[in-house]
């Protein structure tokens, strides 16, 4: 239980540094490239597909890690 503590405190850890600097990043999460826009004339649309699929694997790694380290 510790390690999976530590794994994910580090996770968050990263997280917030991608955030705080995100503007500074040259690759902007939601603004990425194959992200769905439609901008129409009484409104828009947007669908980060791309942004969705980079977080799942990212997610999909991290709990990867934590079950190996149990």
């Amino acid at each position: 239980m510790g390690r999976a503590l530590i794994v994910i405190g580090l996770a968050l850890v990263v997280l917030g540094v991608l955030l705080t600097l995100g503007e500074k990043l040259p690759i902007k999460l939601g603004r990425l490239p194959g992200d769905i826009v439609w901008q129409g004339k009484h409104g828009s649309f947007y669908f980060p597909i791309v942004t969705c699929l980079l977080l799942s694997a990212a997610l999909t790694l991290v709990m990867w890690i934590v079950r190996r380290l149990r």
